[in-house]
């Protein structure tokens, strides 16, 4: 059965930074696209940054461009979000989710609302990220 764990979140001021982990288990994260996405109260839920399988070209959202890095960690069976320039609109509970369609690339996956919705899918718990002064 798949699991993913993500970690590291928590609570910075403008500008700082965080490094998010999602941890995998049950299965090899190196062959599946792994998406990160966030939502906050109130707000639908926003893709993040997406790594494609295979190739690991990543695929980033306007909102964390230039200001997210989304990279593997393939010896801890990880896929790391490392954050930088936060600011306060930031703020959200952070999860990272794959479908569990192997080899897949992350074409529409930042935008597709159903992604990771099927019988395959793993999403993590999610982890909270506060960005505040």
């Amino acid at each position: 059965q798949r699991h993913l764990v993500e970690s590291g979140g928590g609570e910075v001021q403008p500008g700082g930074s965080l490094r998010l982990s999602c941890a995998g288990s049950g299965f090899i994260l190196d062959y599946y696209a792994i998406g990160w996405f966030r939502q906050a109260p109130g707000k639908e839920r926003e893709g993040v940054a997406c790594i494609s399988a295979g190739d690991d070209r990543a695929n980033y959202a306007d909102s964390v461009m230039g200001r997210f890095t989304i990279s593997r960690d393939s010896p801890k069976n990880t896929v790391v979000l490392e954050m930088h320039s936060l600011k306060p609109e930031d703020t959200a509970n952070y999860y990272c989710a794959t479908d569990g369609s192997s080899g897949r690339s992350c074409t529409g996956v930042l935008e597709n609302p159903d992604f990771a919705s099927g019988e395959f899918s793993a999403w993590g718990q999610g982890t909270q990220v506060t960005v505040s002064s």
